[in-house]
């Protein structure tokens, strides 16, 4: 099939466009490099069955043509990371929004399929755990900004399901689990990526708040294996999956792990939430994912564990850190990476 993923030179649509060029798909991305990085998709750009746009997905001229020929689209282009979030909620609102409506109006036209990438951040302050697809959506207060990603991409998803019981278009949602591997980035508040790098350099590993919450990582083949997979069942049109690992862990135990499996002497460094990104700051105490819908469909078992995941990603950084540099510099997240 010829294939479009919409952000496709980010962290997730790398891999995924890797995955179906080894499945022997042609890809098409469209980028317009705002958290995506060329770096991402340079090893792919001598393929024969590759093809990238630098270009916004508010591009609509441009965008309808990439969606008239592709047979399946991976809308996966969105603002993202917490602190952009709350650094930048109008782009975020913005971004999310009117890009999902863009791809669908496109995709509509011609009844080209699409999966929808969504999040687990949906779920908000809900404390029905594990988080299932049919789980109430429990957000917080609209003057805290923190809250306009987890709402804008709700919006998503009821724009999506709208087009499939409205225009019959065939849509698929997912709700991805805190994916991680080589090629993410801490610049945006990432967590691993940012507690691997400083344990590399051994800096201070700073934990937001006491540490106490809690998540569930899951390793990027995993993921694109899923999004890929579900594409193959036409049972999951209309239906929304959530995409993760149930290997749950604290974010201090997070940091714990990536010290000594790299060997570190980094100290941990505990930093308020309000120091870290703004007063007021909310956070969800734990994010766990019902996996029994998607394990139903397509046999959907992660094989990667949290350790390998670590290992995996710092072998990715490690020649792209500098040497350890013992400095007195009290780092935030993501404020390390250029």
């Amino acid at each position: 099939m010829n294939i479009l993923i919409t952000g496709g030179a980010g962290f997730i649509g790398s891999h995924l466009a890797d995955h179906l060029i080894d499945l022997g798909h042609s890809v098409w991305t469209v980028d317009d490099l705002s958290t995506g990085s060329v770096e991402n998709i340079a090893h792919l750009k001598s393929h024969p069955r590759f093809h990238y746009v630098i270009d916004s997905i508010m591009n609509v001229p441009v965008l309808a043509e990439l969606v008239d020929q592709a047979d399946l689209i991976f809308h996966a282009a969105a603002a993202v990371g917490v602190r952009l979030i709350v650094e930048s909620p109008v782009r975020t609102i913005e971004t999310n929004i009117r890009g999902t409506e863009i791809i669908l109006q496109a995709a509509a036209k011609k009844r080209k399929p699409v999966v929808i990438f969504s999040t687990s951040e949906v779920y908000g302050k809900s404390d029905q755990i594990p988080f299932s697809e049919d789980s109430d959506l429990v957000l917080g207060p609209t003057y805290k900004g923190r809250w306009s990603y987890a709402c804008s991409k709700a919006v998503d998803e009821f724009l999506a399901l709208a087009y499939w019981h409205e225009k019959k278009l065939p849509v698929i949602v997912v709700r991805l689990f805190n994916t991680v591997g080589p090629r993410q980035t801490g610049r945006y508040g990432m967590v691993m990526p940012t507690f691997i790098v400083q344990a590399l350099r051994g800096d201070p590993v700073t934990v937001f708040g006491d540490g106490s919450q809690s998540r569930c990582f899951s390793y990027v083949s995993d993921v694109v294996e899923a999004l890929a997979g579900l594409t193959t069942r036409s049972e999951a049109y209309g239906e929304i999956f959530n995409i993760g690992n149930a290997e749950e862990v604290t974010i201090l135990e997070l940091a714990r792990r990536v010290i000594r499996q790299l060997n570190s002497g980094s100290p941990i460094k505990f930093v308020p939430y309000d120091e870290a990104y703004e007063a007021g700051f909310e956070d969800m105490p734990r994010r766990v994912p019902d996996l029994r819908k998607i394990s139903r469909l397509i046999g959907y078992r992660p094989k990667v564990g949290l350790d390998e995941m670590i290992l995996r990603t710092a072998e990715y950084y490690r020649p792209r850190v500098a040497a350890p540099q013992h400095r007195a510099v009290n780092f935030r997240v993501g404020s390390e990476l250029p």
